[in-house]
């Protein structure tokens, strides 16, 4: 699972494509909020790159295909669930949490930076993907499986994203 700040629209678009530069041929899925759907073309595009038709607050239906693809394939989320396109860092959903607890995948901490000054159509602008190392979550998948545990989880997410964007000098502070 890489789980990456959320800044733009141009991320579902953005960081699987950084990822197939370097896996040609590996899909990556991403949810993304159903009103990207509504149209034709937008859904063309979305769906071709591996984007799914999720529902704002609870969706059950969207959390079984997330945790069927979180089984054997790459999902990008965004622990934010909203974007924040003056580059702040938003506080982590806890249903994310939860879906790492329930799966137990391998979550690479993962900041974008630039991509919310892009403009469309745009040529020669400037982004950055950086990814960090694997989180480890063991110590809090032993413990009980309640909204804390799983608010603790996306706390520790979203302080490693905070921390790439640091690293980066890309930390601009939280929403």
């Amino acid at each position: 699972m890489l789980a990456s700040n959320h800044i733009s629209a141009y991320e579902t678009i953005f960081l699987p494509w950084a990822i197939l530069r370097q896996h040609p041929f590996q899909m990556v899925w991403a949810p993304a909020k159903e009103e990207l759907f509504r149209k034709p073309f937008q859904r063309l595009i979305y769906s071709s790159w591996g984007a799914f038709p999720v529902k704002r607050k609870r969706d059950v239906k969207a959390n079984r295909v997330i945790n069927d693809l979180l089984k054997d394939q790459k999902v990008m989320l965004f622990p934010e669930g909203t974007r924040h396109p003056d580059g702040r860092l938003g506080k982590g959903n806890r249903g994310v949490g939860k879906i790492i607890y329930d799966m137990h995948p391998t979550v690479i901490p993962t900041a974008l930076i630039g991509l919310n000054r892009w403009k469309f159509p745009g040529f020669g602008q400037s982004a950055t993907v950086v990814f960090g190392s694997a989180l480890d979550f063991s110590d809090l998948c032993v413990c009980e499986d309640c909204k804390e545990t799983h608010q603790l989880i996306v706390d520790r997410v979203m302080d490693a994203i905070a921390a790439l964007l640091k690293k980066e000098g890309a930390y601009v502070g939280e929403a």
